[in-house]
């Protein structure tokens, strides 16, 4: 990906990030405020989420701004994988939470405590439009490959989302039945569908920094390609990993025929590699085969 494209996507990027970050503390200090009047753990709960997800945005801009800086003669590829680290730290702030909600939760379960359910409704509802126009805003960069750190963004704003459904479940189950169990209930089931959410982005965090070949990439397809490329005999030592969550790095060694054309071949499987698999880093050795040379002629 060209550097100018990648500036210009951080920068539209950062821009959406702004937008929810101020829509977010402004509805986190409401959640607090009405949660602590209604002694509700749905919505108490929900607003410390939203906490992570106010240093989740931090740290979205924060990696953003550090991947767009220049290469250096200390880091020849730059600043990429700020994003990979921004999005483990989100992940791990999401499991933190969790952690925190079942435990309150637990506790409730066994001493049930009055809520007042008409307050928390309100806020839920009003939660359910904000959530939903900051899924909006995120899930046009999240879905068009804009890298790690929009995802993690956008996994936490669809968690605030579902969580504002939790809650209206349970204002609802407790203004109309007075059923108290509710509340933790609610707050149990925020949490798992939290930690399944956050499974995913963690994992691939993980598999990038372990340099895993990427998911999207078929590693025996490749290798079938470059043996299909013609004058090539046999591809070893072949390695894919990910330098961002979108841009590829490859390298390898192929065999190629006494006759073969170096230049042909070579662009032929950069060609390939750049238009097929979107890989642009690339490291190709070629190695002649010239045992043929030596082998004794028959007539």
């Amino acid at each position: 990906m060209p550097e100018s494209t990648h500036q210009a996507i951080a920068e539209a990027d950062s821009t959406r990030l702004r937008i929810v970050l101020a829509v977010t503390i402004a509805y986190c200090a409401i959640e607090f405020v009405v949660g602590y009047y209604a002694n509700s753990l749905a919505l108490i709960s929900d607003a410390v989420h939203m906490l992570t997800d106010i240093a989740a945005l931090v740290i979205g801009l924060l990696t953003l701004w550090v991947s767009t800086r220049p290469a250096s003669a200390g880091k020849t590829y730059g600043y990429l994988r700020a994003e990979i680290l921004g999005a483990l730290l989100n992940g791990l702030f999401l499991w933190l939470l969790v952690v925190f909600i079942w435990f309150e939760a637990v506790q409730r379960l066994r001493s049930p405590e009055a809520v007042a359910g008409l307050p928390v409704m309100m806020v839920a509802i009003a939660g359910i439009g904000i959530n939903s126009f900051s899924a909006w805003i995120t899930s046009r960069s999240a879905q068009h490959g804009h890298g790690m750190a929009m995802r993690a963004v956008f996994v936490h704003v669809c968690s605030d989302l579902i969580g504002s459904l939790g809650v209206l479940c349970a204002g609802a189950l407790i203004y109309f039945t007075g059923w108290r169990t509710a509340d933790p209930l609610v707050g149990i089931l925020i949490g798992g569908l939290v930690l399944w959410g956050s499974w995913g982005l963690v994992r691939e965090g993980v598999d990038i920094l372990m340099e895993a070949v990427p998911s999207q990439i078929d590693l025996d397809e490749l290798r079938r390609d470059l043996l299909a490329v013609s004058g090539t005999e046999e591809v070893h030592d072949l390695h894919v990993w990910c330098l961002s969550s979108r841009q590829f790095a490859l390298s390898a060694h192929a065999v190629i025929t006494p006759q073969a054309d170096h230049d042909r071949v070579l662009s032929d499987i950069s060609l390939i590699l750049s238009e097929k698999f979107k890989i642009h880093h690339m490291t190709v050795q070629l190695e002649r085969d010239n045992r043929r040379q030596h082998e004794p002629e028959h007539f």
